[in-house]
């Protein structure tokens, strides 16, 4: 006899349900919001733009972590002291509002699932990092920016008329200090992709084209196996 092993789909819960209406803060393009002089203090959420979350290495260099939008968070390390490295920074005209780490305790311990939501919303990240970090071990820098691309095309990207994903003109700078490598390496590949028909780009958008990119990757793999 064979038993039927039953899967549960775990819900997601949104912590802004469970957060009221706090103090928007309004920052301009390339504005600091915290940074290693000023720890974060608050938990974040974008009301309208788009925040870079990046960490100042030993040696001056950034990395960037990741790109949040609106309804997404960020400075959950505010709840645990902060991160003393960590700096976010406006990529556009941005709005946010923000909860200190006090009124977040206060309000936990009144609306239990807030705590829940706040503790997915941590491994969820810590899972995707996990990820990132597989990828630094096992994968090339051609393949580590092509993931770069879709997932920022999967994210940030809306429909475009020819059937990719447009989506914010990132500099190749940004995507080399997420990839891990230099700016001129990341200029060459996004050359190459762009003859591979992968995608198109400018200084106002990038366009991905997704299942191209994928291909592309397919067909590295499977010359190596041959």
């Amino acid at each position: 006899m064979h038993e039927t092993i039953q899967k549960t789909t775990m819900v997601i819960e949104d912590p802004l349900a469970h957060l009221p209406v706090s103090s928007i803060g309004e920052f301009r393009k390339g504005s600091t919001i915290y940074g290693p002089e000023s720890p974060p203090s608050s938990l974040y959420v974008v009301l309208a733009g788009k925040v870079k979350i990046c960490r100042a290495a030993h040696d001056g260099q950034q990395v960037v972590l990741d790109v949040y939008q609106t309804d997404e968070f960020f400075g959950e390390s505010s709840l645990v002291g902060g991160g003393a490295n960590e700096m976010a920074v406006s990529l556009e005209n941005a709005r946010v509002m923000s909860w200190s780490a006090t009124e977040i305790r206060e309000i936990v311990l009144k609306r239990p699932d807030l705590g829940y939501a706040l503790l997915q919303l941590a491994v969820q990240r810590s899972l995707e990092f996990g990820n990132r970090i597989e990828s630094f071990s096992l994968d090339n820098i051609e393949r580590r920016l092509i993931a770069a691309l879709l997932h920022f095309a999967s994210k940030l990207g809306t429909s475009s008329d020819d059937g990719g994903r447009e989506m914010i003109a990132f500099t190749h700078e940004l995507l080399s200090q997420y990839v891990g490598t230099s700016r001129e390496i990341v200029t060459h590949y996004m050359n190459y992709f762009r003859r591979k028909g992968c995608l198109n780009y400018s200084r106002k958008s990038i366009v991905v084209f997704e299942d191209a990119l994928r291909n592309l990757v397919a067909l590295e793999l499977s010359s190596k196996a041959a």
